[in-house]
């Protein structure tokens, strides 16, 4: 298993508020994948995309990215693929809020990790919105792993047993929900930090998240997580 981790310059030619900048990006990055089959296909289908990105540093003051500013993001990729599509055709693609610029490429080492903790918010999908209002926290933890658990299943053909501890400690990181906003739709979210446990499988599924996030919508920019090493 390997991280790609893919540090994109952005121009930006309008003005975009900090909470619409996320749907913008993933725009971008969709509209790379035009006339490339495979990629195009991998996107248009309901399937698990394999990467992730935060939002554009730095940010605004007064939480408007500017117009004639240049920005970076970071893309997260478990796809060596994906990783070289993102270095080279991103830095040569462009839509009418932004253009790329340069690409720069690495691999996240494999080290034992302390803590992960949310850039982005964590989204879960349910059936009454924002899962505090129909969820108890034993499940909103059990969606988190098993989420995990259906990424590796997926990406190795191999079925992970379930019964192991993943983390020994949840902190949500904001005292209220968190919009995110998505096709016109308020989506609710948590940032939260995960202290990992200290076995061999929570290992392999932390380091799993820096290139997948946590949850879901992870294509669209959230459950972006960041790490901490023991």
């Amino acid at each position: 298993m390997r991280i790609y981790q893919i540090r994109l310059k952005l121009y930006f030619l309008t003005f975009i508020p900090a909470d619409k900048v996320q749907e913008k990006l993933a725009s971008f990055i969709d509209q790379s994948f035009g006339g490339i089959d495979e990629l195009l296909q991998m996107h248009e289908e309901n399937r698990f995309k394999g990467y992730c990105f935060d939002l554009p540093y730095p940010l605004e003051k007064d939480k408007v990215y500017k117009e004639g500013r240049i920005y970076t993001v970071t893309i997260r990729t478990v796809d060596s693929k994906l990783a070289k599509h993102f270095q080279e055709v991103c830095v040569n693609h462009y839509t009418q809020e932004m253009k790329g610029l340069t690409a720069e490429i690495r691999i996240i080492p494999e080290r034992w990790i302390d803590c992960i903790y949310t850039l982005t918010p964590v989204i879960l999908k349910t059936d009454g919105g924002y899962w505090r209002k129909n969820m108890t926290l034993e499940s909103f933890e059990e969606r988190i792993k098993v989420n995990l658990i259906k990424k590796w299943n997926v990406l190795y053909g191999e079925k992970l047993r379930e019964d192991f501890e993943l983390y020994t400690l949840l902190e949500f990181m904001n005292e209220g929900p968190i919009v995110m906003k998505y096709k016109n739709i308020r989506l609710l979210g948590d940032k939260i930090r995960l202290q990992i446990a200290d076995n061999e499988t929570a290992q392999k599924l932390a380091y799993l998240s820096l290139g997948t996030g946590v949850a879901e919508m992870n294509s669209r920019g959230a459950g972006f997580v960041n790490y901490r090493w023991s």
